[in-house]
């Protein structure tokens, strides 16, 4: 009979000695993070620089592919599916208390776990890399004023902010919860000002470049659907490290509620204001669009601050943690350790290769392309948790090294890469195509084949 244990930080320590202790379960008392400051939380993970340069990516040659209509509700889908699959994934976490990586044994095994991991992990650094150097930029726009141009190095500027976060993660998830609130509050009000100036000064620019083409309602259409889809990909991928810092007794509606509120008021509107930036500039770095917008070195100097905030805040909640876990699993290493290396990793990670103004779809082809894999493994949980095992699972049974979810799930390792090979049929397509295929390959490879695994025990599918 599945059951959960009683996961107090005395217990905790009873059962999981030699377990790193960010990777235990969470109990009642380990979880800080009220409604409201979780909900501004997502607001300022929305109102980061990387998903204005996703708004951006829309403009081509300085000519935007969808118009403002079609803008709009390509993000508007995208968000309504990202709010649904953020309630559902993150159920396990915030039931059980357990991280994204050890929920992935329930599904692939402590050893197949180490693969699906890495495809959470990697991307994660490499936003991290993305984030920093959109930061870097800002940082180095702050530099060329109060030097009055004496300095003018995003490089350094990058390495400098990396360093910091590096040294603010050693303090762990909670320890920034206040530039959460503050960046989401002071981001929003620059971007309504940013956005009062495109409307009256810009105007003419934004109707003839955006507002009044054609656009298309074809392929490419679908295709920003799936870009502003998979931007959250690996996100609610691993809902379980945010919802487990939750504070208990809220029902699923809720949650869900306080994923779709703060996400469509600040992914909204920070992708609007990325399309209608680079509409008018044709530039798709953000700094460096909103220096041009903003014919004033005083608001440059403002705006370029809190976007520095903002990445901090960011890369905190999104890219930090996910890798971080991710290495201790893997190597053993302690917190403080795994987000170190997690910081040089997006150091290497030539993020700058990503949002070049020649290369300004490489952002995008690089969202497609782990969103195939992401797709699946968001797949297999769900499917495995809500329908194989109706949410019952003995959670200490997770940590065991011989116990039954020991070695490889070979079903849902094969499900994830027939789901993968399906999404890049059509890699515009890749998250929706991956996710419907593996949804269906999973529970069919479950209960067909691999006949004796032991990863059928407390299923559905589980043999008598």
């Amino acid at each position: 009979m599945a059951k959960q244990i009683d996961n107090s930080e005395e217990v905790n320590e009873q059962h999981f000695p030699n377990v790193e202790k960010s990777l235990r379960p969470n109990g009642p008392n380990d979880r800080k993070v009220g409604k409201i400051p979780y909900m501004f939380m997502w607001v300022g993970d929305g109102v980061n620089m990387g998903n204005m340069t996703l708004g951006a990516s829309i403009v081509v040659a300085g000519v935007a592919t969808l118009n403002i209509f079609q803008t709009l509700l390509a993000a508007f889908i995208a968000i309504l599916i990202i709010s649904t699959v953020f309630a559902f994934n993150d159920r396990m976490g915030y039931k059980n208390g357990v991280p994204y990586v050890i929920q992935l044994r329930m599904s692939f095994g402590m050893k197949g776990t180490i693969i699906s991991s890495l495809l959470r992990g990697v991307p994660a650094v490499i936003w991290y890399g993305i984030q920093s150097w959109i930061g870097g930029s800002a940082l180095n726009e702050i530099m060329i004023i109060l030097t009055n141009g004496a300095f003018d190095n995003i490089a350094i500027c990058f390495v400098l902010l990396t360093l910091v976060q590096i040294v603010l993660s050693w303090y762990g998830f909670h320890s920034i919860k206040w530039i959460e609130t503050v960046a989401s509050f002071v981001i929003m009000i620059s971007m309504v000002y940013v956005f009062t100036i495109l409307v009256t000064s810009y105007g003419d620019e934004l109707m003839a470049n955006w507002v009044q083409i054609e656009g298309t309602w074809g392929l490419p259409f679908f295709g920003y659907i799936m870009v502003f889809l998979g931007n959250y990909a690996a996100i609610f991928l691993n809902a379980s490290d945010y919802s487990r810092e939750l504070e208990t007794g809220i029902s699923d509606k809720k949650r869900g509620f306080m994923y779709f509120t703060p996400i469509f008021i600040s992914y909204g509107f920070i992708l609007l204001v990325g399309a209608m930036t680079a509409s008018v500039t044709g530039v798709t770095n953000p700094p460096t669009a909103l220096a041009m917008v903003i014919d004033n070195s005083y608001v440059t100097l403002g705006v370029s601050a809190f976007i520095v905030l903002a990445t901090i805040a960011t890369n905190m909640v999104a890219n930090i943690i996910p890798p971080t876990y991710v290495i201790s699993l893997i190597t053993k290493a302690r917190y403080k350790v795994a987000v170190t290396i997690t910081g040089l990793l997006a150091m290497g990670a030539f993020p700058w290769m990503l949002v070049q103004e020649n290369n300004s779809q490489g952002l995008d082809l690089f969202i497609k392309i782990y969103s195939a894999f992401l797709g699946p493994i968001v797949a297999i949980l769900l499917v495995d948790y809500f329908l194989m095992r109706k949410q019952k699972l003995d959670v200490a049974d997770l940590y065991k090294e011989d116990g039954p979810f020991a070695g490889y799930n070979f079903s849902a390792l094969l499900a994830m890469l027939i789901g993968a090979a399906f999404a890049f049929i059509n890699v515009d397509l890749a998250w929706v195509i991956g996710f419907v295929v593996a949804s269906i390959v999973y529970p069919l490879l479950s209960k067909y084949a691999f006949k004796g695994s032991r990863f059928k025990e407390d299923t559905i599918f589980e043999e008598k």
